[in-house]
């Protein structure tokens, strides 16, 4: 076993259906064979997952979206994603859901939220891990897709919920329209966690900061095009939620070689490693970890930093927090 495989983590930035392993599509895409485009075999599903740019692994995204028409579905998808990250050691992981997209097929938002909590409450109990939900809205959809993810948030408020996000294609969907709605989350003691600035420039995270009042940025990694703006992550301490094979499969970036990582680490500010996506991206959080390692020039010690990080950027209960850390000393040596 590696050190990263080992090493005990929290994982910041990951999506709910991006997490679906291929066994558990092909079981739901043979649940509804017929009435699906996502094929049955695994050996097709693998060229099904080859994108050609960001816009095609939305359209392939939805596709799998698609496959969760019903509750069990949903607590089927759910417990899967933590059976797998558990058996990496990520102790903690904040998943991000988008309550639109199963509401939009007739699921209700009642039936999404318990689907979702009696999941987390089962795998806590069988896999040992502590799950929290990120609500985001799909930014495709516009304001009201909004409208509905901030109702459900507010109205039924469950228990595993502590952000609101924004997720889906940057270009065409600018940020300032989702105001109110991030407005209300944060009133109501969510956190802001949108995505920005990764296909498209550091304005986007820019409006993420100023207007959505972002106190972590998901990908961000347009901010290295900016030195004003890097000095205002610094200064605030904002982490960037970095997903680096993700980044290079939606072509935001042309290659690892060229991922800003290494410069932002290097100018000081903070970030998480993440998987965002990983069966899509054929990546898990563990090799997220090994690239990170590489790209930064890292020891054991080095990547031990980075997993601390993540736990420190978390908005994980203080005792989890407190554990996950002594786990990582442990593990690592302080």
């Amino acid at each position: 076993m590696s050190f990263e495989a080992g090493l005990p983590k929290a994982e910041l930035h990951v999506h709910h259906v991006g997490s679906a392993s291929v066994q558990t599509v092909l079981e739901l895409a043979r649940r509804h064979a017929g009435s699906t485009s996502v094929p049955t075999e695994e050996a097709a599903l693998a060229d099904f997952f080859t994108f050609t740019d960001f816009a095609h692994f939305v359209e392939v995204y939805l596709s799998v979206v698609d496959l969760l028409r019903t509750p069990e579905d949903l607590w089927t998808l759910t417990h899967d994603v933590a059976r797998d990250l558990a058996a990496q050691n990520v102790r903690y992981v904040e998943l991000t859901c988008t309550p639109y997209t199963s509401i939009a097929v007739g699921i209700s938002a009642e039936a999404y939220c318990e689907a979702l909590e009696d999941a987390r409450r089962r795998a806590e109990a069988d896999f040992g891990i502590t799950m929290r939900w990120i609500f985001d809205i799909p930014g495709e959809s516009g304001v009201p897709a909004a409208d509905v993810t901030i109702d459900t948030a507010l109205r039924l408020q469950p228990d595993g919920l502590i952000g609101f996000g924004l997720g889906g294609p940057e270009i065409g969907v600018p940020r300032p329209q989702f105001k109110p709605h991030f407005d209300a989350a944060r009133a109501a003691g969510l956190h802001s966690l949108p995505h920005a600035g990764e296909s498209t420039g550091p304005e986007t995270i820019w409006d993420a900061i100023r207007v959505l009042g972002a106190e972590r940025i998901g990908h961000g990694i347009a901010a290295a095009q900016d030195p004003e703006l890097v000095a205002h992550l610094v200064e605030h301490q904002i982490p960037l939620e970095i997903s680096p094979t993700s980044n290079v499969c939606t072509r935001s970036v042309p290659s690892l070689a060229e991922h800003p990582l290494p410069a932002l680490v290097a100018a000081g500010v903070p970030v998480s490693i993440n998987s965002d996506d990983p069966p899509m991206f054929s990546t898990t959080i563990t090799h997220e970890y090994e690239v990170a390692r590489d790209l930064l020039g890292l020891d054991d010690a080095g990547v031990a930093d980075l997993a601390r990080a993540g736990v420190r950027h978390s908005f994980a209960p203080d005792q989890v927090k407190t554990a996950l850390l002594g786990e990582i000393d442990a593990y690592a040596g302080p």
